[in-house]
């Protein structure tokens, strides 16, 4: 597979310290540390001014679509980067994406000069742009544990905490200092596959009582904290 194309299916559930804690211990023979176990991911969400993909997204729509720029680390001007677009229909995610350094993203945003890189994928980045006169709306970061199947390797499980997010300094290497969205000791669980989820996992699932919720990072820091915001001053 194209390591910058990627259609998938993603769930995602909200647990505490606890359930995590047996849910690794449950899966060790069938789970091993991803090449990257601990990364701090960092992302710029870009929307319209009056916010139309993330009102979009939370109206939870059959086709919803998201651009971000993402790094792993707070990264330099020379460091390389993510551009990506992020698309789910019927449950089905897609995401293609760009790779390059930090300052020719900032040409790209700055000037509209494409980064050294797939032109069919920018391409469609930039018609998104384009079509939506989009801008820098969110800075959002997390710390993730990463695992993979030890026998089915594209069976991928990540451990989100620290949510953090801010509405200014929109910019990577800014740092990941934020406001924090969920309670302390809770993750949000992604689990990613190109099939169907192990019996063994399903069980896990069901043991520990651990069901899928609906739950956008984004979406819930506009809500929180966007939303309530603008409600104050009206």
């Amino acid at each position: 597979m194209d390591i910058n194309v990627f259609r998938r299916v993603e769930k995602k559930y909200l647990i505490t310290e606890e359930q995590y804690r047996l849910l690794i211990e449950m899966s060790k023979e069938y789970l091993e540390v991803d090449t990257f176990e601990y990364s701090t991911i960092c992302n710029i969400y870009f929307d319209t001014d009056d916010y139309l993909l993330v009102n979009r997204s939370i109206e939870k729509p059959i086709y919803k679509e998201k651009i971000r720029l993402r790094s792993y680390g707070i990264p330099k001007k020379n460091s390389k980067v993510f551009l990506e677009i992020k698309k789910k229909y019927k449950g089905i995610v897609g995401k293609r994406r760009i790779f390059a350094p930090l300052r020719e993203i900032y040409k790209y945003l700055d000037k509209g000069i494409y980064p050294n890189c797939d032109k069919q994928i920018m391409d469609e980045i930039d018609y998104c742009f384009k079509l939506y006169n989009l801008k820098p709306k969110v800075f959002l970061a997390y710390d993730r544990h990463s695992y993979k199947g030890i026998e089915n390797p594209d069976f991928r499980l990540t451990f989100d905490k620290n949510i953090r997010s801010r509405t200014c300094d929109l910019y990577l290497e800014d740092g990941d200092s934020g406001n924090l969205l969920l309670e302390g000791g809770e993750y949000i669980m992604e689990v990613k596959t190109l099939g169907a989820f192990p019996l063994w996992f399903s069980h896990i699932l069901s043991n520990l009582k651990i069901y899928p919720i609906s739950f956008s990072k984004y979406g819930n820091v506009y809500k929180k904290q966007i939303l309530k915001k603008e409600e104050i001053y009206v």
